[in-house]
């Protein structure tokens, strides 16, 4: 099988090649269309600021790549964030993958939401032996509010989609090669679809 961990400059990509390791699978760093068109599986990260991500996709022409893609396609973090319409962080226009936009969080919380959190509402194979209200790594500023495309929520503060899928498109909030055994599960799980 052949996994491609999309490297654009804005991804916290040693980490999640590493979680992919451990599963037994290898995965290849790649910025290159043809490599990206050609893999089995497509893993989208995200660290950082989504203006600064996005302009980055745009040197590449990834932008343009990315929502054409037929094979199985995982967005973490800013990455499931840029798949959406539009993000308020750096007044973005996003992907358009995902029909919703992401907005900063107003709650009483603390800002960005650092640490382990409960994903609960689980409603895909994504989610195939992960248990109501697992644990989850997660650290954000922004979210994606309550929509139809959620397969998994989270409350803090407020309930918001911490996972969604679109066709072969899938996005999580959380940081699955951060979240022990569970969140290698999930990994597992986007690899066998």
């Amino acid at each position: 099988m052949k996994i491609v961990i999309i490297n654009y400059g804005a991804g916290n990509i040693q980490s999640l090649k590493f979680a992919i390791q451990r599963l037994g699978y290898e995965a290849v760093l790649s910025k290159d269309e043809e490599e990206i068109r050609n893999a089995d599986k497509v893993i989208f990260p995200g660290v950082g600021e989504a203006s600064s991500a996005m302009k980055m996709l745009e040197a590449t022409g990834l932008d343009k790549v990315i929502p054409t893609l037929k094979q199985p396609v995982l967005g973490i973090c800013l990455g499931m964030q840029l798949m959406c319409n539009y993000c308020e962080e750096g007044d973005t226009q996003g992907l358009r993958i995902f029909d919703c936009d992401v907005v900063k969080f107003d709650t009483r919380e603390k800002v960005p939401q650092i640490g382990w959190n409960q994903i609960e509402n689980l409603k895909s194979d994504l989610f195939k032996g992960i248990k109501e209200k697992e644990y989850m790594y997660l650290v954000h500023s922004f979210y994606v509010p309550l929509n139809i495309e959620a397969i998994a929520t989270t409350n803090y503060g407020i309930n918001y989609a911490s996972a969604l899928q679109e066709k072969n498109f899938f996005g999580v909030q959380f940081h699955p090669e951060k979240s022990s055994k569970a969140g290698a599960q999930i990994l597992k799980n986007f690899l066998e679809l």
